[in-house]
């Protein structure tokens, strides 16, 4: 900038809004023509956005005559552009200056306006509601440029939406949204101003939108921008009514739709709904309905899978039979040997202690020893039912026999699985005094070592021990 340039600047600033605010024509001064021409040449170079050269000819016409001839406002919103023009490459010493000037030169143009100084086709509504639209645009540069302060800024946007109503551009909504959302937030504003101001905003865009026209898609734009800013302040500045009118289109566009109900149900909560609201009712009832259904159907998919669940179930009611079908269940659809192994020995168990099937539950046991060898748990079993079915196999030398069989089986037990070697041990100590009678097989010419039979239905070959 040249030294008379900043010269003319600095006086132009420090009359500031004065000379605007006079709103003088050069229609009776003598230099009429010339200021005239001025007025053509700025405008030509504005045209062609050569702002530094329209500056020194705008300059000259806009000192004398702000409202040229009366009938147009060029000289105010051609400075604006000029002047923002030169703020983006500004000293930051001068940006203050420049930022005041832009914002002078909006209200010296709607002053003019108000006093009647500047002619507009259309008469009184028409002024009126470029006066509206100067302010919006003000409030827009403001927000966008000037980095106003947002409680001025959002006072001029309160003013112009105020005038210009459903004809509000579609570029003054944003700023006005993201600015009454920063001050609900920071606790400048109440809920109740910015529920009015989205309230507002929002049936300009839709109905501006339903109108169409060649701006209908930037309304479209605003209108997505003001609804992610309502967003962010919606629970704080809505009551129930106005989620349920929000909510209710969806749910009468899927009443089956039980998950729907399930979201919109939550919202209603969460937003301050009570639990008696009709609507909030009926959608937690489809849910739970729902929902009810599917988990029966959820358990009956798990029980299906999971046999050995059911078994369990049925032994502890009583039911072994079921139980052990269960079992048979699991067992036909596991591959792994262990758990294989797990259900084989819980029938086994079943079937020794609670029906006295003895024969069958030592084959089961075995199946179980088959799957995996080192089941100790399993041969206990196996002894366990030698042990207690002793007392009916046979005279006393049979029923010493099968107290043997049951404690080779302990023997055994122990010395391949661990976890159960000190109960197998303790049952050993217990039948000691069980055994087979040395001065007995001596009557009967049996020796240590040698090989018997069991009787009953053991049936088991064991070594002679006394």
């Amino acid at each position: 900038m040249n030294f008379k340039a900043i010269f003319t600047f600095t006086l132009l600033f420090i009359a500031g809004f004065a000379i605007s605010q006079n709103c003088a024509s050069w229609n009776e001064l003598p230099n009429k023509d010339e200021l005239e021409g001025e007025h053509s040449v700025y405008r030509s170079h504005v045209k062609a956005e050569e702002y530094e050269t329209a500056f020194k000819h705008w300059e000259k016409v806009y000192e004398v005559a702000p409202v040229a001839d009366g009938q147009r406002d060029f000289h105010f919103t051609d400075g604006i552009k000029i002047y923002k023009h030169k703020l983006k490459s500004a000293a930051e010493a001068d940006k203050a200056a420049i930022k005041a000037k832009i914002i002078e030169l909006y209200d010296g143009c709607i002053a003019c306006y108000e006093a009647g100084k500047i002619a507009f086709k259309g008469g009184d509504e028409a002024i009126k509601q470029r006066v509206g639209y100067l302010k919006g645009q003000k409030a827009y540069d403001m927000y966008y440029e000037l980095n106003s302060n947002y409680s001025a800024n959002l006072e001029e946007l309160d003013q112009a939406v105020a005038i210009t109503g459903d004809e509000t551009m579609y570029n003054v909504l944003i700023p006005y949204a993201t600015i009454a959302t920063y001050q609900f937030q920071k606790e400048k504003i109440d809920k109740e101003k910015a529920r009015s101001i989205f309230d507002n905003i929002v049936g300009i865009a839709e109905r501006k939108i339903e109108e169409g026209g060649k701006y209908a898609a930037y309304y479209e734009n605003a209108l997505a921008n003001i609804n992610s800013e309502k967003l962010k302040i919606e629970r704080d500045i809505y009551d129930c009514e106005y989620f349920k009118a929000k909510l209710r289109p969806q749910y009468d566009a899927n009443p089956d739709d039980p998950q729907l109900a399930k979201e919109l149900y939550g919202q209603l909560i969460r937003r301050g709904c009570d639990k008696t609201d009709p609507l909030v009712q009926e959608l937690e009832k489809k849910y739970e309905k729902w929902a009810t259904q599917v988990n029966a159907q959820k358990k009956a998919e798990f029980e299906a899978n999971n046999p050995a669940l059911l078994a369990k179930r049925a032994y502890d009611s009583g039911d072994y039979q079921g139980a052990i079908n269960k079992y048979n269940e699991a067992i036909n659809g596991e591959a792994d040997p262990a758990k294989k192994a797990s259900y084989h020995f819980y029938i086994a168990s079943t079937l020794f202690r609670k029906m006295k099937k003895y024969g069958e539950a030592r084959t089961e046991a075995r199946k179980a020893i088959s799957s995996n060898p080192n089941y100790g748990r399993a041969i206990m079993l196996i002894g366990d039912m030698y042990a207690t079915t002793a007392r009916s196999c046979g005279d006393s030398w049979n029923q010493r026999l099968a107290v043997l069989a049951a404690s080779e089986k302990y023997r055994r037990a122990a010395s391949l699985d661990p976890t159960v070697a000190d109960e197998a041990n303790d049952k050993i100590s217990k039948y000691r005094s069980s055994m087979p009678n040395k001065e007995e097989g001596f009557l009967r010419g049996v020796k240590a070592g040698s090989k018997q039979k069991v009787g009953c239905w053991i049936g088991e070959t064991v070594t002679v021990r006394y």
